[in-house]
C-alpha cells in the first residue's frame, strides 16, 4: 500500500500545484480578469475527464503487459517533450512570448490552446495516476479495496493547493516555481516508471484467480447509479466554479482566492471517502439550509455585506453543499471491479458542471446566476437521493417526513431564486456579459430634472456616469471631476508646446475625453469589446466620445500587450499624459503594476510627461506599491484625494508621478496633494516574477 500511496500523493499534489502556477503565469495574457481562471478550471476539469477516460480504457486491457507498454510510452513521450520545451522555453512548462494571443478575439479558445501547449501532456499524465494506481493495487492485492488510496490522491491534491499561496507565492519568484515544479515532474516520471516495469513483469496468482472465479458476481449498478454519479460532481463542480467567481470579482484573482474554493472542495471529497463518519445527511442538510438563508439575505443586500463576511458566507455554502455531493456520492461506491468506470462518471460530471458555468452560463444568463441555480440544484439532487431510498416500515414515517422537509424547501428556495433573477433582470436599461463580465446600464437620478443620466456598471464597480440635462452633457463625474487628481493634472498640464497627447488605460465610457481641446489625441485602450460598443454609442446611453472636439483613438486589447507590441513596431506613442484607470475595480490586473509595465508606460511617456494612477479601492492599499515604483524610477510623486460631493463627484485617490519637480509644485496641485505618510507600510518591489496583493489589504 505505501509505494502506491507515494506515487498517489506525488501526482496529486503536482497536480494541483500546477494549477494557480500556470493560471498566474498566463493571467496577464488575457487581460489578468476573474475567468481566466474559471475557464483555466474547465480546461483542467475537461482534461481530468480525458485522463480517467484513458484510464478507464487502458485498465481493461485484458493483459497487464499490454497496460504497462502503452502507459511507458506515454511517459517516455512526455519526458522527450519535457526536453524540447526546456530548450525552447526559459522553463518546461512557461509558454513562450509566440503563444500570446496577438488581440482580445476567442480568449477561451486561445487560453486552452495556451494550456495545452504548456502543461497538456503532463497534466493528462498525472490526472491518469490515482484511477491506474488504485486499479494496479486492486490486481496486485485481490481482495483489499483500493478506495483509501483516493483519500491520499485528495489529500495530496489539498496540500499542493494549500501550500501554494502560503509557502510558494510569497517567497519564490514565478521562474523558479516552475523549474522546482518541473524537477517534481521528472520525479514522478521515474517513480510511475518503476510501477511500468513492476507491471511488465506481474504474474497473476492463479489461486486468487480461481477463488475469484468461484465467488459471487458482483451487482453492476444501475441506470439511476449512473446517472447519480454524473449529476452530484456536476452540481459540486458547478458550485465550484460560480463561487470562485463571486468571490474573485469582488476581491481580485489571485492564488489564495483561487484556492480556497478549490481546497474546500477537495475538502468535501476527502472527508466524505475517508469513510462514512464524516457524512451525516441530516446534519449537513441543517447547514444547507442555514447556508441558503445567509445566501438570500446577502442577494438581497449585497453592498452591506463586508469582503470577509462574504468570503466566509460563500465558503460555508461551497462546503456544505459539496459535503452533500460527493457524501451520497460515497455511498454509491460500486464494487472495485467498476472503480473506473465510477471514476470516469464522476469526471464527466465534472467536465460538464463546469461547461455549464464556464461556456453556456455566460451565452445563456444576463447575470451572474449560476450560484443560487446551483444551490437549488443541490436541493433538487437531495430530493431526489432521498425519493430514490425505500426504507423499512419502522423508519418510513421518519423518511416521509423528510421528504416533505426537503421537498418544501427546494420549492420555496426555487421561488425566492427565481424572484431575485426576476428582479435584477428588470432593474438595468442595458445588460451584457461576456468573458471579461457583466456590464449593466442603470438610470440615475440626483434630485431634479438637469441630474439624471445613465451609469455603466461592471460587477459591483461603477465605471461613471453621464448627465443628461441640458449643458450637463460634457461635465466630467464620478472619480474624474474638476478637483480629482487627474482633473488636476489635464487642467494644469503645461500647453506651451502645443497640442496634448494623453494615452488612458481603461475606457470606461470615456469621460476623460472631456478635458480634451481641438488638437488634442486621446488614446484609449480597452480589452472588453462590449465596453467600447457602449461608449462609442450603443443604446444611446453616453456620448462623451461622440462629443469629444480631440482625436479619439481606441485600441483593442490588453494595455500591456498593446503598448508593448507599439515599442516592438517603433512606435513609441509621446503621451504628455499617461492615464492608468484599470485599479479602481475591485478585481485589479496586478501585471499592470509592475517594474516592467512601469518601465513600457516611460518609455511611452515624453521627458516631463505624467503617469497618472487611478487607486481607489474598497479592499486594497495601493500607495505603498505606487511609492515603491516611483522610488525604483526616480519619479516625484502627489498623493491627492478628493471627497465626493454628493453631486457629481465620487471620493476619489489619484497619485500623480514624474520626473517635472515643478509640475508637483504648482499651487493649483501642491494644495491638494498629501503628504507621504511616515507610517505607509513598506512593500517589496513589485516585478512580473513576484506580487502580493495580502501585503496591501485593508
Amino acid at each position: 500500500m505505501a509505494y502506491y500511496a507515494v506515487a498517489v500523493f506525488l501526482s496529486a499534489f503536482l497536480l494541483f500545484q500546477v494549477q494557480p502556477l500556470i493560471g498566474k503565469i498566463v493571467l496577464p495574457w488575457f487581460g489578468g480578469t476573474s475567468s481566466v481562471w474559471s475557464t483555466s478550471l474547465l480546461f483542467f476539469q475537461a482534461l481530468l475527464t480525458a485522463g480517467y477516460a484513458y484510464a478507464y480504457w487502458l485498465a481493461g486491457r485484458p493483459r497487464w503487459r499490454r497496460q504497462g507498454a502503452v502507459h511507458g510510452a506515454l511517459l517516455l513521450l512526455s519526458l522527450l517533450l519535457f526536453a524540447l520545451l526546456a530548450l525552447r522555453w526559459e522553463t518546461p512548462i512557461t509558454p513562450g512570448v509566440g503563444l500570446r494571443p496577438p488581440d482580445p478575439e476567442h480568449p477561451v479558445g486561445r487560453l486552452f490552446l495556451v494550456l495545452l501547449a504548456s502543461v497538456g501532456l503532463p497534466y493528462f499524465l498525472l490526472s491518469t495516476n490515482s484511477p491506474l494506481m488504485q486499479a494496479w493495487f486492486a490486481r496486485d492485492h485481490p481482495g483489499r479495496p483500493p478506495y483509501p488510496l483516493y483519500a491520499v490522491s485528495n489529500a495530496g491534491s489539498l496540500l499542493g493547493l494549500l501550500s501554494y499561496p502560503f509557502a510558494i507565492e510569497p517567497v519564490l519568484a514565478l521562474r523558479m516555481q516552475a523549474r522546482l515544479w518541473s524537477f517534481g515532474y521528472l520525479v514522478f516520471l521515474l517513480y510511475t516508471g518503476v510501477a511500468v516495469v513492476r507491471g511488465l513483469r506481474f504474474r497473476p496468482d492463479a489461486r486468487a484467480s480461481g477463488a475469484e472465479e468461484r465467488g459471487t458476481p458482483p451487482v453492476r449498478p444501475g441506470l439511476g447509479a449512473h446517472l447519480l454519479w454524473v449529476a452530484l460532481p456536476a452540481v459540486a463542480s458547478g458550485l465550484l466554479l460560480a463561487t470562485t467567481s463571486q468571490i474573485t470579482q469582488e476581491v481580485a484573482p489571485v492564488p489564495l482566492l483561487w484556492v480556497l474554493p478549490l481546497g474546500l472542495y477537495l475538502l468535501s471529497f476527502i472527508l466524505s471517502f475517508s469513510g462514512r463518519r464524516w457524512y451525516s445527511r441530516p446534519v449537513f442538510a441543517v447547514g444547507l439550509g442555514a447556508a441558503s438563508g445567509l445566501l438570500v439575505w446577502t442577494l438581497a443586500r449585497p453592498m452591506a455585506v463586508g469582503l470577509i463576511v462574504q468570503v466566509a458566507l460563500y465558503g460555508f455554502l461551497l462546503l456544505v453543499a459539496c459535503m452533500i455531493c460527493h457524501g451520497e456520492l460515497a455511498r454509491l461506491q460500486p464494487h472495485p471491479e467498476f472503480l473506473t468506470t465510477y471514476y470516469l462518471l464522476i469526471s464527466v460530471g465534472g467536465a460538464i458542471g463546469g461547461m455549464a458555468v464556464s461556456l453556456v452560463a455566460p451565452m445563456v444568463f444576463r447575470g451572474y446566476w449560476e450560484l443560487p441555480l446551483g444551490v437549488l440544484a443541490c436541493w433538487a439532487l437531495l430530493l431526489a437521493v432521498l425519493a430514490r431510498e425505500r426504507p423499512s416500515s419502522g423508519r418510513r414515517f421518519r423518511w416521509l417526513w423528510q421528504l416533505v422537509a426537503v421537498g418544501t424547501l427546494t420549492a420555496f428556495l426555487g421561488s425566492v431564486f427565481l424572484a431575485h433573477i426576476q428582479a435584477s433582470s428588470r432593474v438595468p436599461r442595458y445588460v451584457v456579459r461576456n468573458f471579461y463580465g457583466v456590464l449593466r446600464v442603470l438610470e440615475v437620478d440626483l434630485g431634479s430634472s438637469d441630474l439624471q443620466g445613465y451609469q455603466l456598471t461592471h460587477g459591483s464597480t461603477v465605471h461613471g456616469f453621464q448627465l443628461q440635462g441640458p449643458g450637463m452633457q460634457a461635465l466630467p463625474t464620478a472619480y474624474y471631476t474638476e478637483e480629482s487628481g487627474i482633473g488636476l493634472a489635464l487642467r494644469y498640464f503645461p500647453r506651451s508646446e502645443g497640442n496634448l497627447r494623453i494615452g488612458v488605460l481603461g475606457l470606461g465610457i470615456g469621460i476623460l475625453a472631456a478635458y480634451a481641446r481641438p488638437g488634442d489625441t486621446v488614446r484609449f485602450y480597452e480589452i472588453n469589446p462590449a465596453v467600447i460598443e457602449l461608449a462609442q454609442g450603443r443604446g444611446g446611453f453616453f456620448s462623451y466620445l461622440s462629443q469629444c472636439p480631440a482625436r479619439v483613438e481606441i485600441v483593442e486589447g490588453d494595455a500591456r500587450i498593446s503598448l508593448e507590441r507599439e515599442l516592438q513596431e517603433g512606435q513609441p506613442q509621446h503621451y504628455d499624459i499617461l492615464v492608468l484607470d484599470v485599479f479602481s475595480g475591485d478585481s485589479i490586473p496586478v501585471h499592470l503594476l509592475t517594474r516592467e509595465a512601469f518601465g513600457v508606460y516611460l518609455q511611452h511617456l515624453r521627458p516631463g510627461g505624467v503617469l497618472a494612477l487611478h487607486i481607489t479601492n474598497r479592499y486594497l492599499d495601493l500607495r505603498p506599491v505606487v511609492w515603491r515604483l516611483a522610488d525604483h524610477f526616480g519619479l516625484r510623486a502627489a498623493l491627492i484625494e478628493s471627497p465626493e460631493d454628493g453631486v457629481r463627484a465620487y471620493r476619489s485617490i489619484w497619485m500623480l508621478l514624474t520626473d517635472d519637480a515643478g509640475f508637483l509644485e504648482q499651487p493649483e496641485i501642491a494644495a491638494h496633494a498629501t503628504p507621504r505618510p511616515p507610517d505607509l507600510r513598506r512593500v517589496p518591489l513589485w516585478t512580473d516574477d513576484y506580487s502580493n496583493l495580502f501585503r496591501i489589504l485593508k
